[in-house]
């Protein structure tokens, strides 16, 4: 199984409402994509000043379902909004054992 792991950092530009529209276009790419065999998306209440805004940890059976959900036509209008509304993000990608 491959997990796929993204932090948001949004910027503070229409913050809240671009927060609550990326997570729903997040959680509705669970049956649009078939590679995707699950998807958590949630909003940080952390203060600290290292948090992110936003997570998401998906989940693969393998590295090519991960490569096919990259470029699949529907995760990628959402690449386009987030890319949009974000500062920054980072990704780890590992192999659950």
């Amino acid at each position: 199984m491959i997990v796929h792991i993204v932090l948001f950092q949004f910027k503070d530009e229409n913050k809240k409402a671009n927060m609550i529209q990326a997570k729903q276009m997040l959680e509705n790419l669970m049956g649009a994509v078939p590679s995707l065999k699950s998807i958590d998306v949630g909003f940080n209440f952390s203060p600290e000043e290292r948090a992110m805004d936003l997570s998401i940890i998906t989940a693969f059976e393998n590295r090519e379902d991960l490569d096919a959900y990259a470029v699949h036509p529907e995760h990628l209008k959402v690449v386009d909004f987030i890319k949009s509304v974000v500062e920054y993000s980072k990704v780890v990608d590992y192999t659950r054992v």
